[in-house]
């Protein structure tokens, strides 16, 4: 694992003897895969293994000649790991677990720039770990010199931090709390995005990279750093949308005589789909409440993720609507699905809509709703969970002209609406019909303690679906409890 070179702190500039330094111009595909063109300027052989290249035997030459392609399909291997990484923070484990493989090193760690969102990830290392290699000065710690570089070739070594003058003391005194006797780290970054970040490894003696393992994770962050500056950005976006949605939602739910209220609203930890999921409750003048959740569907000007921000967008406008025509017709909900109906066709006629509207008599307990191709409400009584069926009825924007009944009901004292929208209930089963019916029996098994609080039923519902961590799909759930 180690060549007999000097120990300390080096950093430097420039790419190693027969490397392209980073950010130089992509290679050509060497026809295996996307992910192997990186890996194109090490082919030529005498470029690869220096002046010695022809001054070696056969038996010795074949013996290299193993080496390098062993070399190379690690890299390739590694480079396609990365590929098929999944969200910023899958893409940051993957760059740390193969670094550390690429040089014989046991625990990492990596970190994004501010403007990356300053994220931290650890390899073998706990949450306590990172925090206390956190609290090193910058122009004393892992990534000295690193952070404002992009990614040029620059390195920091240091073979011994326990006797490296260079290492500042609380560098020195949290190595030895963590057992780490030596650090290797790079810069990562692009000459188009700057400076992404940096990477640095550990190692649980003092102990030094060999120049061909140094070589190859060279190599593989020239590859690294255009992916990493990919997923930063999808980051920033989806967190920006993120906060868009959940500003465009309420910021307090209504408090009236007769009836409690609760809303839990999930966002996807990966890249989103192209609906986006809304809640309101809204106190109506005559002292009624008006109920509505739904999901808005379509792509507008664009597809797939980057469409997110436009979707949410779409949902604010639709809500704000919705508020509008609950205010002037909110005791009929046909009336206002349609009316809604029709601004969506002139407005959005890209999109599509489902949702529920409920119209909610506090004092008589008496519930009015209609639903537009969305999942059927829940009631939960003191011994079942029934569906409320709002009768077979087309998403909004569909048809050419939409309509539905109404449907009534009265509920006992104790009695909890629960209104959601597809992304619960796709948790809960193989399908939608399926995790319909799994959601409906989830809820009337719950604990007659938690059935009775709103609040806690909707965090008994997230947790026995996978918590608000899990799933791909955004998610709304809101319910109303008569006292």
């Amino acid at each position: 694992m180690t060549d007999a070179q000097p120990s300390g702190l080096a950093v430097s500039g420039a790419a190693l003897p027969g490397t392209a330094a980073c950010g130089a111009a992509p290679a050509a595909s060497c026809g295996t895969s996307p992910a192997a063109a990186v890996l194109a300027p090490v082919l030529p052989l005498p470029a690869f293994f220096g002046d010695e290249f022809a001054d070696h035997t056969d038996g010795d030459l074949q013996d290299r000649l193993a080496g390098w392609l062993s070399d190379f399909t690690s890299l390739h291997e590694h480079t396609e790991l990365l590929a098929r990484a999944r969200g910023l923070d899958a893409a940051l484990a993957a760059v740390l677990e193969s670094g550390a493989a690429l040089l014989g090193a046991r625990r990492g760690l990596i970190t994004t720039t501010a403007r990356g969102a300053g994220r931290a990830v650890g390899l073998g290392l706990d949450r306590s770990g990172i925090g206390a290699l956190e609290t090193v000065p910058v122009e004393h710690g892992p990534f000295a010199g690193l952070l404002s570089r992009a990614g040029d070739g620059g390195r920091l070594l240091i073979a011994d931090l326990a006797d490296d003058p260079s290492v500042g003391p609380r560098f020195r005194e949290v190595a030895a709390q963590l057992g780490l006797g030596a650090c290797f780290a790079l810069p990562l970054g692009t000459p188009e995005d700057g400076p992404l970040g940096a990477a640095a490894w550990f190692y649980d003696e003092p102990a030094e990279p060999s120049g061909r393992r140094q070589q190859l994770l060279l190599r593989y962050c020239e590859f690294a750093a255009p992916v990493l500056a990919g997923q930063l950005a999808a980051d920033r976006s989806r967190r920006a949308t993120d906060a868009l949605r959940r500003g465009l939602l309420p910021d307090r739910l209504p408090v009236l005589d007769g009836i409690r209220l609760a809303a839990r609203c999930v966002t996807p930890g990966l890249e989103q789909a192209t609906g986006s999921d809304w809640y309101d409750a809204v106190e109506l003048p005559d002292g009624t409440l008006a109920l509505t959740v739904g999901s808005v569907f379509g792509d507008g000007p664009g597809a797939g993720p980057a469409s997110a921000p436009g979707a949410a967008a779409a949902m604010g406008r639709i809500r704000a609507a919705l508020r509008a025509y609950a205010v002037l017709e909110g005791e009929d909900p046909v009336s206002v699905l349609g009316d809604l109906e029709l601004l969506l066709k002139t407005t959005e006629p890209a999109r599509t809509a489902t949702a529920v509207y409920a119209w909610v008599q506090p004092a008589e307990r008496r519930v009015t709703l209609a639903g537009a191709g969305h999942c059927p409400p829940i009631l939960v009584t003191r011994d079942e969970a029934r569906f409320v069926e709002t009768s077979l009825s087309a998403p909004l924007g569909v048809l050419s002209c939409w309509e539905a009944p109404g449907v009534e009901l009265t509920a006992d004292r104790g009695d909890l609406l629960l209104l959601y929208t597809e992304g619960l209930a796709r948790r809960c089963g193989p399908s939608l019909h399926a995790g319909q019916a799994a959601l409906r029996r989830t809820a009337a098994d719950a604990p007659r303690d938690v059935r009775l609080d709103p609040d806690r039923l909707c965090a008994h519902l997230l947790e026995a679906t996978g918590g608000d961590a899990a799933g791909t799909e955004d998610l709304v759930l809101l319910a109303l409890r008569f006292c």
